[in-house]
């Protein structure tokens, strides 16, 4: 009875705290067109303290996606546009003689703030890339011989265009597992696209003013982390992870050729902070399997190595983590 209690009060709890989750969605609604599932994902990885990898061909609105949501939020935003010839010190910063002084001072990068954008990561070769790894792994960083904490809340948000596209440098797998989750954007409906032609031949995007504070935002996370998982729950994220591994003890031994490495636990844990934070965005206080199967495909997509096999049959990571989801057990 006390646990039926606690998720009351905690359902009250989440009621007031993610009051501005409507306020966010509807800012985002003003100025993207559609995409609610981009949406949805963005505001799950500022919950979850988790960065966030978007893909899609170039003039799908990602750069401006995670524009306005920066700007919704009343802190410091940075865009960092990777190029081939970037260098580290572009991006965390460097140490530069001062004259005057007569001795070295630390200059910041773009790094320090809250928001950064990491435009087009996969220009940069990957020198640069892995610069941007102590960032999101530690949230600290270090230039010359001194360590600096980064501000918090602390999110990476990146975009890629898919890897076929000329003068790219694929990003590493250690870097890419470093993303909570990988968003794949796709074109939007006819009735989309004339909404936006006729938004954008009218001028201006609206303007965007922010909605809420970081203190806010790291206030949430606090309830977030509140959310109640059961231990079924647990059971079947972990049993989908174990699928991506060891897909015959799943019943999917047409799996196994497909697949060279499933996720690791930093796939289980982002699985389960996402649905967590999936939860709270819609306003509960405890997760369903629901919640689990919303996020699997932004989770797990990026961290399943395909074989030659898969690519030779043209099977996606999509459809292996579809047929998963059909297959393990819903508690």
């Amino acid at each position: 009875m006390a646990e039926s209690m606690d998720i009351r009060e905690l359902n009250v709890l989440i009621e007031q705290k993610s009051s501005f989750v409507a306020g966010l969605t509807a800012g985002m609604n003003r100025v993207i067109v559609g995409q609610k599932h981009l949406v949805d994902s963005l505001i799950t990885g500022l919950l979850s303290d988790g960065h966030i990898l978007l893909e899609g061909l170039p003039g799908l609105a990602k750069t401006l996606a995670i524009k306005t949501l920066a700007q919704l939020v009343d802190s410091e935003y940075s865009r960092i546009q990777f190029t081939p010839d970037l260098l580290p010190a572009d991006v965390v910063g460097t140490m530069i003689y001062s004259q005057k002084d007569e001795k070295f001072q630390v200059k910041k990068g773009p790094v320090f703030a809250n928001f950064v954008l990491a435009d087009e990561i996969n220009r940069a070769p990957a020198k640069v890339q892995s610069a941007l790894l102590e960032a999101m792994q530690e949230h600290q960083v270090t230039i010359g011989s001194t360590t600096f904490d980064l501000p918090k809340p602390f999110l990476v948000m990146a975009t890629q265009n898919p890897i076929e596209q000329e003068g790219t440098y694929p990003l590493p797998e250690a870097q890419v597992d470093r993303f909570m989750l990988k968003v794949v954007m796709d074109y939007p409906t006819l009735d989309e696209e004339k909404l936006i032609i006729r938004e954008n031949l009218e001028g201006a995007l609206p303007e965007v003013t922010p909605v809420v504070t970081a203190d806010d935002i790291l206030a949430a996370r606090e309830v977030v982390r509140k959310v109640y998982i059961d231990e079924k729950i647990e059971q079947y994220i972990a049993d989908i992870v174990f699928a991506t591994r060891y897909p015959d003890r799943y019943g999917l031994p047409n799996l196994k050729g497909l697949i060279t490495f499933g996720g690791s636990p930093r796939a289980s844990i982002s699985l389960a902070k996402a649905s967590r934070a999936y939860a709270f965005i819609k306003h509960r206080g405890y997760v369903i399997p629901e919640d689990v199967r919303a996020v699997a495909h932004d989770v797990l997509r990026h961290r399943i190595g395909l074989s030659y096999e898969a690519e030779a049959t043209n099977v996606t990571a999509e459809e292996i983590i579809s047929e998963i989801i059909n297959k393990v057990e819903v508690p």
